[in-house]
């Protein structure tokens, strides 16, 4: 499981160190950390040059602290002092005692920048000083190690409305903080310093997490105690939505997927083993129901959704459900059965009033807190919000999973998750890991190099992706 951590949480945790510890060894522990990791990036030291690139305070102090520290190990180190009559003092003293010079420019020979403009403590854009260094530093191609965040962006929303730093690499110190899910930092390195940081409301799955809650049946399971999704998608003009959703589920769980719609028989041809019915009257009981892609959006469809949450157990609400349900916001009201609701963007626009903006975690929590539901606001990095409760983040590294049909098969799985009796936010958030899984190996198929996919073929892959991982 991967915590994140706000800037308050951090420093909080950090105040006990910082009244134990001797005056900087805090400092310096964080930056030998920094330094190790800069060392493994450039393989030697000796002879190598690198730059830093110095705000004030105590990001500035951390870059030139680690300077100092290859400059002993041999490197030719530099610092470019954007205020220098702010400088981190003693980091300062240290690295010019260390035969470090002090530059205007980039020099021509730098084999990596120490971004070390702002620390967690810093907003806004980058100033006109930093961002002209950092246009010569990506005009010249050298790579760029942030320190604790990349200067310029949001610790928490990862928004960067203006000149910023984009590192190949980012060291960060004592935990995670929210911008290294929502913003490309590159290559994440966390350095343990020692603070006692207790499990935080916003996290993210790995792999283990998700096989340690995805249902394996026991020796005395059967088709029905593995849990029965009932699925209301598809329709005589999108019969397709249904035949993605339904194997979906049928590939998700080992127990059983019913359907009810107009596109029955279409599903029974691609999925035999599925119970399908004409509509939701004759379906049988389940354990949860999935509703909403490609249903439309007429009275069928708005009795259909009716039907699924005035019963007793979970829904998850997608495509067409959303948008009768921003008309109606009142059928979730009061619901005791978990309802996931799994908005894009412009769904989400429709169900909150306005766009989720650069805050997507914010938003998504106000969403679940407003409706009294889960909400999954898909995107690269998938937010999942419970009602005042735990965010997950979903961070897939690549869109490939941005293709039509895709979000049918999203929906299929979280609805096996929650017939199978997963709480409401991990089901998601499982579904979503797996999800971004499948659609990775789809666009790798049959080789390394990534090539476009569709949602036919990440349902094909989700199989090969859970074995991965089970």
């Amino acid at each position: 499981m991967r915590y994140y951590y706000s800037a308050d949480e951090i420093r909080e945790a950090e105040a006990p160190l910082l009244a134990s510890l001797p005056d900087g060894a805090l400092m310096r522990r964080a930056a030998y950390g920094l330094a190790t990791s800069i060392a493994g990036e450039l393989g030697t030291v000796s002879g190598r040059c690198v730059c830093a690139v110095v705000g004030s305070g105590d990001n500035g102090g951390d870059a030139l602290w680690a300077a100092t520290y290859l400059r002993r190990r041999g490197a030719r180190a530099t610092a470019i002092l954007l205020n220098p009559e702010k400088a981190h003092p003693k980091a300062l003293a240290a690295f010019t005692r260390a035969g470090g010079r002090i530059v205007q420019k980039l020099p021509l020979s730098t084999d990596l920048v120490i971004d070390g403009v702002v620390g967690i403590s810093g907003s806004g854009p980058l100033r006109p000083n930093a961002a002209a260094v950092f246009d010569a530093v990506q005009a010249a191609g050298v790579p760029v190690v942030a320190v604790d965040m990349p200067s310029g962006v949001d610790v928490h929303t990862g928004a960067a409305d203006g000149p910023h730093v984009t590192p190949a690499v980012t060291v960060t110190f004592g935990g995670l903080k929210p911008v290294h899910a929502l913003r490309d930092c590159g290559r994440v390195e966390l350095i343990d310093i020692g603070l006692d940081l207790p499990a935080s409301a916003m996290v993210g799955f790995e792999a283990d997490d998700v096989a340690a809650r995805w249902p394996v049946p026991g020796p005395h399971d059967d088709k029905y105690t593995q849990g029965v999704t009932g699925v209301m998608a598809g329709s005589e003009t999108y019969p397709g939505a249904a035949i993605l959703c339904t194997g979906a589920a049928v590939a998700a769980t080992s127990g059983m997927v019913r359907y009810a719609g107009t596109a029955a028989a279409e599903v029974v041809s691609h999925w035999p083993e599925v119970i399908a019915t004409p509509g939701h009257a004759s379906a049988g009981r389940v354990q949860a129901w999935v509703v909403g892609p490609g249903l439309g959006t007429d009275e069928t469809a708005a009795a259909a959704l009716c039907f699924a949450l005035e019963s007793d157990v979970p829904v998850i609400v997608d495509a067409d459900g959303l948008t009768i349900l921003a008309a109606h916001p009142e059928l979730v009201a009061g619901r005791s059965a978990p309802t996931v609701l799994t908005p894009h963007a412009g769904e989400y626009a429709r169900l909150a009033g306005s766009a989720p903006g650069e805050d997507r975690v914010g938003a998504t929590r106000r969403l679940a807190d407003q409706l009294g539901v889960t909400v999954l606001l898909k995107g690269n990095v998938t937010v999942i919000a419970e009602p005042h409760g735990t965010a997950y983040l979903n961070v897939a590294g690549q869109s490939w999973a941005a293709t039509a049909g895709s979000g049918d098969v999203l929906s299929g799985i979280v609805g096996a998750l929650l017939a199978s009796g997963l709480p409401p936010g991990e089901a998601a958030a499982a579904a979503a890991f797996v999800h971004a899984r499948a659609a990775d190996m789809a666009a790798r198929d049959p080789g390394p190099a990534p090539v476009p996919t569709s949602a036919s073929r990440i349902l094909a892959h989700l199989r090969t992706a859970l074995g991965s991982m089970l």
